[in-house]
């Protein structure tokens, strides 16, 4: 692969980070009723899913939704089912401004973790994409170290995106604004989330 090659699997790897959807969502909330770090770990933790899907896909695995569609459709069952209790989870909080719900504890990191995680891995959109992606580079002869570098780079800019959010958002200003105006953030998430989880359904 050469570095043009790599700047157009990067840049398309970045305009589908940055395109707003659940994920945002839920590195936002993370942020806003914890702290910078809850948001970058949910960031984090997602884009382990980010990788995940694009290894199967680099792998070959991807095939197997081709060959079972069965198998597809409860995975994006389970995923719309999980953003409908996510967004279901912020319609019914409290509103609190103080940030203990998911502050910087073991607790509420692993919380962070756990729905980023969950909302990449319950995405099998996501392999949909990378295989779209990288079909145009992949070849039978193709060496590990390329595969490598394909699946690296949408980790690392998906993460990156992520934790970018995070930040800018846990600026002081924009996090005490955001904090103040809680309750009104949990209801948008909310209503954003089971949105998105009603597409899923009647898609």
């Amino acid at each position: 692969m050469n570095f043009i090659s790599w700047l157009s699997v990067a840049g398309i790897c970045l305009l589908g980070a940055v395109s707003p959807g659940p994920s945002l969502a839920v590195v936002m909330r993370h942020t806003v009723r914890g702290s910078r770090t809850s948001g970058m770990v949910t960031g984090l933790a997602h884009c382990l899913g980010v990788g995940f899907y694009a290894a199967l896909t680099v792998s070959g695995l991807a095939a197997l939704f081709a060959l079972e569609p069965a198998l597809q459709k409860g995975v994006v069952w389970a995923g719309g089912t999980y953003l409908a209790w996510l967004g279901i989870q912020a319609l019914c909080c409290g509103g609190s401004s103080d940030g203990e719900s998911t502050g910087g504890g073991r607790v509420g990191l692993a919380m962070a973790a756990r729905d980023g995680l969950m909302t990449s891995l319950l995405n099998p959109k996501l392999m949909i994409f990378f295989l779209a992606l990288f079909s145009q580079f992949v070849s039978p002869d193709m060496p590990w170290t390329v595969s490598l570098v394909m699946v690296l780079t949408a980790t690392v800019i998906d993460g990156g995106w992520y934790c970018l959010v995070a930040t800018l958002l846990s600026r002081r200003g924009t996090l005490d604004w955001l904090r103040h105006h809680s309750l009104l953030f949990d209801r948008v998430t909310g209503t954003i989330l089971l949105l998105l989880a009603l597409r899923v359904f009647t898609l």
